[in-house]
């Protein structure tokens, strides 16, 4: 088992559990639990926006599912080429996260929307982490 796919291995390990955390008990404030965010709380005041932000945390696990599922299988009968690229899409798809959603949550950590504090930072430190680990995994395969 090369870096690569010991990498992707990892991911899977950890979205899967994020996965857990988001069907069964979604207010956690660990692994990306929704419970750092105050508006969870507030939403539960207005049922249809409840309703709506449950259908939305259950529509994220369910699209984990996918990507969980579709990696297994890559890992599985994948050749060597197959996981290379799938290396790179891991990159490029992790990466859209700084694109729209870490310039929101810098927006809701300043304006005291999440708890605990300096959460975005955390999240956006993590998610680098990721794309490092991959880029090196990519990277090593290639030589």
């Amino acid at each position: 088992m090369n870096l690569l796919s010991i990498a992707i291995t990892a991911f899977i390990v950890l979205e899967s559990l994020n996965v857990i955390i988001l069907y069964f008990t979604p207010t956690s404030k660990k692994g990306n639990g929704v419970g750092v965010f105050n508006a969870y709380e507030k939403s539960k005041d207005i049922p249809e926006v409840h309703n709506f932000i449950k259908y939305l945390i259950n529509w994220i696990a369910g699209t984990k599912i996918i990507f969980i599922f579709l990696l297994i299988i890559i890992l599985f009968t994948g050749n060597s080429t197959t996981i290379f690229y799938s290396g790179i899409a891991l990159i490029l798809s992790i990466s859209t996260f700084f694109w729209k959603l870490y310039p929101l949550i810098k927006i809701m950590d300043k304006d005291n929307q999440l708890a605990p504090k300096g959460y975005s930072r955390t999240l956006g430190l993590m998610i680098l982490t990721f794309i490092v680990i991959f880029i090196i995994a990519v990277i090593t395969t290639i030589l």
